[in-house]
């Protein structure tokens, strides 16, 4: 149940009711009235444009790829309020369970575990996202390396927050099975006279769960201003606060090769879970975006984020099975991550005509950093029987020598290109590249345990090519390349330091039809994506080695849109 009120619908409503009652009296002439809402009147499920795919907004049908918009209606309509919800209707995304920690992905059969963003910028920590605060959610499919830099072998979710710019006052309220209340608010004000606009979001959610201990607990708050320093320059301010607790619940085990038939609320952790499992992360970020328009031609986006993230997790997890003996044995562990870092691109946004050719040349530089720091504990917690456990009741928290304890540095410089540019009035073409320096180091803390880094340097092109024969039709064919350093996202470690970079490289045909005069939309892609140099463990030698070649070939089929008057799919 979601319940909303919006005070611009209520006077609506009451000037309209108002407006037939004064006019069955006497007849009125009124003067001009103009209403503005920051919201579409008819929403949709199918948006024409996006920016993931090029950092500038671009119709959908002239992207080269496979693009995957969740609009705001369709987060509202079906009170989204996960990213596995989220995107548990994209097709070739996989979800998986990420340690009970984590919102963790697989696009088209690679992992996106570190292919996270917000607004463009690399969101890759490790938690579980709240959506209160998010506009739309763009999946962008295939390699995307030639804009976003590491990573992203099957591609990419690109979150798109709220911004200031509208006048609303909304309140919502859900309440579920499993004892789950959810309360949820977002106000914004954009006076007409007024150089700044500001936007507050919120939410607050409790609830248990159908896995006997399970709990949620969280807290998000979100806070933006707009200010308007002139009619070509205005500066975004952002800062974001979310705090997450749960169980950390690795399911149930194994049998067999298959998972043993219990109850599905049954439970294999600590007797104490609600105080000894539990998994609490915190992020704290703050963004300011720069937008300057020196013409209708010309425009530059500078963009900051900094972020703050820190993760306690508490667990007792199911270790190895006696088939024989029908038993089980219990871990406990401690893992604690606490990380900070920055990013900042300046794009420089150009539209011309060359040779009788429309181009819109994106030219962009980006540096970031990133400190990840990890502390990981772990020790026996004893044996259980597998089909009548008796749980233990553990310490919170495990004294002793940990078995990892370092701090990982990321950096990285890069620059890139890209053009979007029209041949002809049937030809659209796309072309990329980018230039990454990836300087990565683990710093150890153990006594014994050497301290390693490498750099890497990697060219991540982009070609793709659109033919459209009419305003309905759109068929495009595109190639792309990715690469993925040893350490894409945790510390290197002795047994990977010395690996080259992964390859991931993409080739994609599709085809786009929009239908019901534009409505509505369709896409079939088929695709073959490769991962050259992947790494697996030597058992020997108990080191990573390059073994060989992962492949995906796939068909994809999407439509959404208007179906008939007030349906949308």
């Amino acid at each position: 149940m979601v319940l909303r009120y919006s005070p611009l619908a209520a006077a609506l409503g009451l000037a309209f009711s108002g407006a037939v009652m004064a006019q069955q009296a006497a007849e009125v002439t009124l003067g001009e009235v103009q209403v503005q809402s920051g919201r579409e009147l008819a929403p949709s499920y199918n948006p024409p444009t996006a920016t993931s795919a090029t950092k500038m907004e671009a119709p959908l049908r002239d992207i080269p790829q496979t693009v995957n918009v969740i609009p705001q209606s369709l987060l509202r309509d079906q009170a989204v309020q996960s990213m596995q919800d989220a995107l548990k209707l994209v097709p070739g995304v996989g979800l998986s369970h990420g340690d009970g920690q984590r919102d963790q992905v697989t696009i088209r059969g690679f992992s996106a575990i570190a292919d996270q963003f917000v607004d463009g910028l690399r969101d890759d920590a490790l938690y579980f996202r709240d959506l209160s605060n998010i506009e739309q959610i763009e999946v962008l499919k295939g390699p995307a390396s030639v804009l976003y830099g590491r990573g992203s072998s099957g591609g990419l979710i690109n979150r798109i927050t709220k911004k200031p710019g509208v006048n609303l006052s909304e309140v919502g309220l859900t309440v579920g099975s499993w004892n789950q209340r959810r309360g949820e608010f977002d106000l914004a004000r954009a006076p007409e006279d007024s150089r700044f606009a500001f936007r507050v979001t919120g939410a607050l959610e409790k609830a248990d769960g159908y896995r006997d201990p399970q709990f949620l607990d969280r807290e998000a708050l979100s806070a933006s201003m707009l200010f308007k320093a002139s009619a070509s320059t205005n500066v975004l301010l952002q800062v974001d606060h979310l705090k997450d607790s749960r169980i950390t619940d690795f399911g149930i085990p194994a049998l067999y090769g298959r998972p043993i038939n219990v109850r599905p609320g049954a439970y294999y952790g600590a007797a104490n879970a609600r105080d000894a499992d539990v998994s609490t992360s915190r992020v704290d970020s703050l963004s300011l975006t720069l937008n300057h328009r020196f013409s209708d031609s010309l425009s530059l986006r500078n963009a900051f984020r900094t972020y703050d993230y820190s993760l306690v997790r508490r667990n007792t997890l199911v270790g190895s099975v006696n088939e024989k003996a029908l038993t089980a044995s219990l871990t406990r562990g401690n893992v604690n991550r606490d990380e900070d870092g920055f990013f900042n691109q300046t794009e420089l946004t150009h539209k011309t005509t060359l040779a009788g050719m429309e181009h819109q040349f994106l030219y962009g530089v980006e540096i970031g950093r990133q400190d990840k720091s990890q502390r990981v504990l772990s020790q026996s917690a004893g044996t259980i029987s597998l089909f009548n456990p008796v749980l233990p009741v553990v310490p919170i928290d495990i004294v002793g020598a940990p078995s990892n304890d370092n701090l990982g540095k990321f950096n990285v410089a890069s620059a890139y290109v890209q053009d979007l540019l029209t041949l002809s009035k049937n030809w659209k073409a796309l072309a990329g590249i980018r230039y990454d320096r990836f300087e990565q180091a683990t710093r150890e803390r153990i006594a014994g345990r050497p301290n390693l880094s490498r750099t890497d340097t990697a060219w991540s092109p982009r070609v793709g090519l659109v033919y459209q024969p009419s305003a309905n039709w759109s068929y495009y064919a595109s190639y792309s390349k990715s690469f993925q350093p040893s350490g894409e996202a945790f510390s290197l470690a002795a047994n990977n330091v010395d690996i080259a970079p992964e390859k991931t490289t993409s080739a994609e045909i599709g085809a786009k039809w929009d239908l019901m005069d534009g409505k509505a939309s369709a896409t079939a892609s088929l695709f073959r994506v490769e991962r050259t140099n992947i790494k697996s463990l030597d058992p020997v030698l108990n080191k990573l080695v390059p073994l060989g070649v992962q492949r995906t070939n796939g068909l994809e089929l999407t439509f959404s849109g208007e179906v008939a008057p007030s349906w949308q799919v």
